[in-house]
């Protein structure tokens, strides 16, 4: 199992320990990092800064908005950053949900997700692929345009520059069960929002025949304490946030995920809470049993103990949130 550094989107501004980090978990030994955008940053020109600054370790995107890009500009991101890094690039892409498609993005959410998602994929595969002009009779991403209000003298193009790897990795970020069948069977990874290695059944049929080589790549929040309590805090306050922010009452995939994951009640509480202005009672409500499951907090020995059980599943990359460097030097020697 390796070890990847996820350093998630800014807050109010950049975080001025996000460079060092990624150049420590480098010198460490960790094999990727990623980074990560909502409606504020995004996740391209930290990952270019952090290529700038690094040598080995792989730059990934966990996750990109394919409602904020069409296909081809996000093509047009990942090969020239595969470029410019050596051949480093892995391309996470996330589909999102409706409030921030909508209220962000300005544009519809797709009826058929999971049909939006695989021409999404299939248009930047051609593009990397470069064998001949992007061309797609689709429903969400026809190439040429072929809608009422378009000229009608689009022209099939292929990219000037040619792609450093044909096979550039592409993960999705899903949460529905056929979303994530789907995944297995269109990508080369697949990006968990919340995986416990206690309940390996709850994605169990969706990843029944995973190809060789397929990735399977979870975020953790990590922290070496001697306060477990105090340690989920930060999960808590995490887990607050996307249960009860990020997504409607009646349409939040977080939500659901939590509720198949054994916890329906308190997610709902949850929503409840948040949506009603009440967002600190809204974290207090997340169980610290399901925070303590989907992360690594605890004593050195504590963090031993639970690590095992993470490398005992299909997990292949492990991306840690980690705060301070000493987290991360644990990590990589209860991990080598």
């Amino acid at each position: 199992m390796r070890l990847g550094l996820a350093l998630g989107y800014w807050g109010r501004g950049p975080n001025p320990s996000h460079l060092d980090l990624a150049v420590e978990a480098e010198r460490l030994g960790y094999d990727s990092v990623w980074t990560a955008e909502a409606w504020g940053s995004d996740a391209f020109t930290p990952l270019t800064w952090i290529a700038a600054h690094t040598s080995r370790i792989r730059l990934g995107t966990a996750i990109a908005q394919m409602s904020a890009r069409t296909p081809t500009a996000t093509a047009m991101h990942a090969l020239t950053l595969d470029h410019l890094s050596g051949g480093r690039m892995l391309l996470g892409l996330g589909l999102s949900g409706p409030q921030v498609v909508e209220g962000w993005y300005g544009r519809p959410f797709p009826d058929s997700p999971l049909t939006a998602t695989r021409e999404y994929v299939e248009v930047i595969r051609q593009v990397l692929r470069r064998q001949g002009p992007v061309e797609l009779d689709g429903r969400f991403h026809s190439h040429p345009y072929r809608g009422a209000d378009g000229t009608g003298i689009g022209k099939p193009l292929k990219p000037i520059t040619h792609p450093l790897r044909a096979g550039l990795p592409v993960l999705l970020g899903a949460e529905g069960r056929k979303n994530i069948a789907q995944t297995t069977r269109i990508a080369d990874g697949w990006l968990p929002l919340y995986w416990s290695p206690l309940r390996p059944d709850v994605y169990g049929a969706s990843l029944a025949d995973l190809p060789d080589g397929f990735l399977v790549a979870p975020m953790a929040r990590a922290h070496v304490c001697d306060d477990v309590a105090e340690g989920l805090l930060p999960v808590k306050a995490m887990l607050g946030f996307y249960i009860g922010g990020m997504g409607h009452a009646a349409r939040n995939f977080h939500a659901d995920l939590m509720s198949r994951m054994g916890f329906e009640s308190e997610a709902r509480r949850i929503q409840e809470l948040f949506l009603a202005g009440r967002k600190e009672d809204a974290v207090l409500a997340v169980p610290d049993a399901f925070a303590d499951e989907i992360s690594l907090v605890g004593p050195r020995e504590r963090i031993a103990e639970r690590l095992e059980l993470w490398r005992k599943g299909p997990v292949t990359d492990l991306l840690v949130t980690a705060p301070d460097p000493h987290t991360l030097r644990v990590l990589a020697e209860l991990n080598a």
